[in-house]
Formats: C-alpha cells, sequence, structure tokens
C-alpha cells in the first residue's frame, strides 16, 4: 500500500526538527506494516485550527487523484484541531476509501473522531482562555502585549538567567515628533489626506516604513485605531478593546467589539507622547466631523465631512423662501429654488467676493465695538485666572508626590544599607527613580509661581487681531484653516433678502450673532428667530447684482 505522511508543528515552542522527528516515527509504522512511503505533506508553524494549509490541502488534492492509499500521521491532532475539520477530513477519506492510521491512536474509526474530536475542540478553548488571562496580567503590569505601535521603540533589559525583558516600550524620539506634527495639523483644520500627502511628500517613514495613508491617521474611532485615536499617546494602555471570531466558511477572522466594561485600562504615564490639550481639541474636532456626517436616522455618511471650497458654502439661505442660495456660473450666489424651480421671487445675485468681503467687513466693524473689546479683556482675565489655579492645583499634586516618592527611596535605600535586600527591590527602585524625574520635569515645565499679570495692551492686541480677520483668511493653509473652521463653527446660517430699496440684507444666525449683540445700541433688544439662536442683520449696500444679469 502507498502511504502518504502528514506532519505539522504550530508555534515557536516547537522547532523546525519536529517535521523530522514526526517523519521518523511514522516511517517506522509505515515499514513495520509492509507498506511503501507515497509523499510527506509537511506544514510548518500552523496553527491546526485552521484547514486552509497549503500541504493539508496539497494532500487532499493527491487524495482525489489516487495517488496514495493510506493515510499516516502522528496523531489526530496533527491533521486538525477543529471537531468539524477533522469530522470532514475522516468523511471525505472514507468515501475515498482511504484509512486513517495515527502513531497514536491507530486506525482511527468514528469513535476516535468523536472523542479526540472534542478534547482537541477543549483543548483550544482552554489555551486561548490561559493565553487572554497571561496577556491581562501582564497589560495590568504595564507590559506591552502585541505589536507596537508607532512613536515607541522596544527596551529589552538582560535578565540574571540569560535572558531578556519583554513588553518594555520606550518614546521614540523621532516618531513621537510626527505623532505631535499630525495632531497639531488636524486641530488647525488640516484633512487627514492632506497630512499624509504632506508626510509622504517630506518623505518620513510611517509605521511600518511604509508610506502615509487617511485611514492610517484617522483610522476607526470605535475601535481605537489609526494615530489620532491611540490613547497611548496620552499615558492610558487600553487592551481587550475587541476579540476575534472566525468565518467558518472562509477560515478568516473577524473582529467584533467588546463593551467597555471588559476593558483593560492602564495608566503608563512615561510612555505620555501628547499634552492633555491638545488630545482634546483633536477630540473635539473629530466629534464635531461625526456629527456632521451623522444622519436623522443615525447612520453615518462620511460624504458629509468633506471641507467646503469657499468660505461660506453651504451657510447661504433665501431670506424670502428659505431655500439655498447657491453658485451661479462659479462667482456669484442666487437662490437655488427661483432659479431651477421658479417658485421664489427672489432673483437678486451677489458676487461671491463682495459677499464675502461684506460679511468680513461687518464682522470687523462690529466686533471692535467698546463694550465687546471690554467684555474681551474680562474673559480674558476669568481664562487667566482659572488656568493660574489649575497650575497651581497641579503644582501642589506634584510636590506632595514628589516627596512620598523621595521618602520611599529613602526607605529602600535605608533597608539595603540594614541587610535587608530582595530582588523585588531594585524593579521598586527602578520604579520610583523613573517617577521622581517624570515628576521634576514636569515641574520645570510649569515654571516658577509667577503673581498675575495681565499685559497692559491686552485691549489693542483684540483691536489687532479682529482686524487682521480678513488677513488670516488670506493665509497658508494651516491659519486658513484654522480661522474658517472658527467662523463657521460660530455662524450656523446667513440669510440673504432683498429690500424694498435695492439692498440686499444679510443677517447672521448663530453663536457670532449673539456675541455681536454685545455691541448693539442698549435701546435694541436682542432678536431671537424661530428656533431660539441669535442674529444680527448687516447690509450688502452695492455688492447685490441686478435681477438682469446673466453669465
Amino acid at each position: 500500500m502507498r502511504a502518504a505522511i502528514y506532519a505539522r508543528y504550530s508555534s515557536e515552542l516547537q522547532r523546525e526538527a519536529s517535521i523530522e522527528d514526526q517523519h521518523r516515527i511514522c516511517r517506522r509504522l509505515i515499514d513495520e506494516r509492509g507498506w511503501s512511503e507515497a509523499k510527506l505533506h509537511a506544514d510548518q508553524g500552523l496553527s491546526g485550527s485552521s484547514h486552509l494549509r497549503p500541504a493539508y490541502q496539497a494532500m487532499m488534492m493527491d487524495a482525489r487523484a489516487g495517488k496514495f492509499d493510506v493515510l499516516v500521521a502522528e496523531g489526530l491532532d496533527r491533521l486538525s484541531r477543529d471537531q468539524e475539520h477533522i469530522a470532514a477530513l475522516h468523511k471525505q477519506l472514507r468515501y475515498l476509501g482511504i484509512p486513517i492510521v495515527t502513531v497514536a491512536e491507530g486506525e482511527i474509526s468514528e469513535l476516535h473522531i468523536g472523542l479526540k474530536g472534542t478534547m482537541s475542540a477543549l483543548f483550544l478553548k482552554d489555551l486561548a482562555q490561559k493565553t487572554h488571562r497571561g496577556l491581562e496580567g501582564r497589560v495590568r503590569d504595564g507590559k506591552a502585549v502585541g505589536g507596537i505601535s508607532y512613536g515607541y521603540k522596544i527596551v529589552r533589559q538582560p535578565l540574571a538567567d540569560g535572558t531578556f525583558t519583554t513588553g518594555e516600550r520606550a518614546i521614540d524620539d523621532h516618531e513621537a515628533a510626527v505623532i505631535r506634527r499630525i495632531f497639531r495639523d488636524y486641530a488647525s483644520g488640516i484633512s487627514p489626506r492632506a497630512i499624509a500627502a504632506r508626510l509622504n511628500k517630506d518623505r518620513v517613514p510611517g509605521p511600518a516604513r511604509a508610506s502615509w495613508g487617511a485611514s492610517t491617521i484617522y483610522g476607526n474611532w470605535r475601535r481605537g485605531t489609526g494615530i489620532l485615536n491611540n490613547e497611548l499617546y496620552i499615558g492610558r494602555m487600553i487592551w481587550n478593546r475587541q476579540h476575534f471570531v472566525k468565518d467558518p466558511e472562509t477560515g478568516k477572522r473577524q473582529a467584533r467589539p467588546n463593551p467597555e466594561t471588559e476593558w483593560v485600562i492602564q495608566e503608563v504615564p512615561e510612555l505620555r507622547i501628547l499634552e492633555q490639550a491638545l488630545w482634546d481639541a483633536v477630540k473635539q474636532r473629530q466629534g464635531v466631523t461625526r456629527r456632521v456626517m451623522e444622519t436623522e436616522d443615525r447612520a453615518f455618511r462620511p460624504e458629509r465631512a468633506r471641507r467646503t471650497r469657499y468660505l461660506l458654502s453651504g451657510l447661504l439661505a433665501c431670506g424670502c423662501c428659505g431655500g439655498a442660495y447657491t453658485l451661479v456660473g462659479g462667482q456669484h450666489y442666487g437662490c437655488a429654488s427661483a432659479r431651477n424651480k421658479g417658485t421664489c421671487d427672489n432673483r437678486r445675485m451677489i458676487h461671491r467676493n463682495r459677499l464675502e468681503d461684506r460679511v468680513l467687513g461687518g464682522l470687523r466693524d462690529k466686533l471692535l465695538h467698546p463694550d465687546l473689546i471690554a467684555a474681551f479683556v474680562e474673559e480674558y482675565q476669568r481664562e487667566y485666572n482659572k488656568a493660574m489655579q489649575a497650575d497651581l492645583a497641579i503644582r501642589t499634586a506634584r510636590e506632595t508626590e514628589l516627596a512620598k516618592v523621595e521618602q520611599s527611596i529613602t526607605q529602600i535605600v535605608d533597608a539595603i544599607a540594614d541587610g535587608m535586600y530582595h530582588p523585588s527591590m531594585k524593579e521598586k527602585m527602578t520604579a520610583l527613580e523613573a517617577r521622581k524625574i517624570a515628576i521634576r520635569d514636569e515641574l520645570s515645565e510649569l515654571g516658577e509661581e509667577e503673581p498675575l499679570r495681565l499685559h497692559p495692551g491686552l485691549s489693542d492686541i483684540y483691536r489687532r487681531k479682529v482686524a487682521a480677520l480678513t488677513e488670516a483668511l488670506n493665509k497658508d493653509e494651516i491659519a486658513r484653516n484654522e480661522a474658517v473652521e472658527v467662523l463657521r463653527g460660530l455662524v450656523s446660517s446667513i440669510r440673504l433678502t432683498p429690500d424694498s430699496e435695492g439692498d440686499l440684507h444679510i443677517e447672521l444666525v448663530g453663536e457670532l450673532g449673539a456675541i455681536m449683540l454685545l455691541g448693539e445700541a442698549d435701546d435694541k433688544k436682542p432678536r431671537r428667530s424661530s428656533n431660539g439662536a441669535s442674529y444680527i442683520t448687516l447690509v450688502a449696500g452695492a455688492g447685490f447684482e441686478p435681477a438682469a444679469f446673466r453669465l
């Protein structure tokens, strides 16, 4: 009889010689039975939980082609550890008239399939649980598990037994600078696609030395993937966000999110790369983007997050019919309902540049009102005092912690001097020294305590910044994107309404309108729209175009 041999080993805990060992003992069984060896099929470093193995599939093709009469293996678990797969294998080979014989069990029958298949399935489940438990323990000890995140490097320290530590990470200064650059650019209004293009243009290597892409930066906020969602950058290691299940048809693993109650969160302040304020700014912008993309039925439409081409695009509405004011020919805004449906009598149009100039000019004049300047100075002083109090609280907390750390170090040193020593003391001392350095660095960044001092020309600073509003919108891309994001965030709608005198009135609706009401005369009451938003009226004057104007 012609006997085919199948051999397999699955992990780094085994070695390539395992294939030779299995081949040898299977060859011995073949010689004892008086059979002849047909072919050796061997899979190296592949799990028995999947049947999608090259040598296994080649063996099945040979079986269907009638190239051997009996299949020999060291044990049934070498062929498969999945109960369904081993039963299917036995069923197919029995149909082909090919028995399975193993060194451990002998000739395989239905009884072996039932018992050994169940034992192998239980073995895989138990192995997965033990592996999961071990990984959780390492995470709770502050050790990294799995792959290494961009921004960090592996640290291996020699141990007394000649081995090296595993799971320890340190900040890679070069990659950390890239991460800060990405966060600053995104917080300034630059899209992930543009950020990736800039990094590739500057020849900055991405994760795994690959090129940058928008998905690498933005990732998936639900799963915590992507540069912008990695909480390790603020010193929080989160593990067990998701688990994997295997598709029984394809054998491929699919990720399934775990509930937050099952997440394992470990604080690792020594791995923090970003300041909290920068992280919060990015999270705020991501939140705004998600709200823009979300539809009424809670679905997401990514195309809604596309950046507008012009400053006021999407904000303009006709004051007569409520329809959108859209670009006509690329240069003039007009009522879409009047032009496309004929349901509105507002035929007035206005040049895009003139409309932007009127809006920005009106904003500049209103924002320079003395009452608004006084409100700005008062709010600035309030926020400055709040920041100073926060810094003082942080300084006090860190100084208290530093005193405790130094006291603990002194106690360990005294214990060693008295003859008490345990290997765990070294690890504890290393952690305390690292924490002491981190606290001192943080205290140095806070600087010395200073009394509250407001700049004497604070109101002049405000005037200059407001006066330069138009200039800020025409600067480089980062400055412009930041200014546009702020402006559009404060204005929810701009209504354009023609009056009997031929003027086009412009009404700003939103938070910015409420701010500018501070600059109104005392005898004017705040005006509210039907939805409760504040608004203010500007007059476009000669900026409108006559109804007879045609492109």
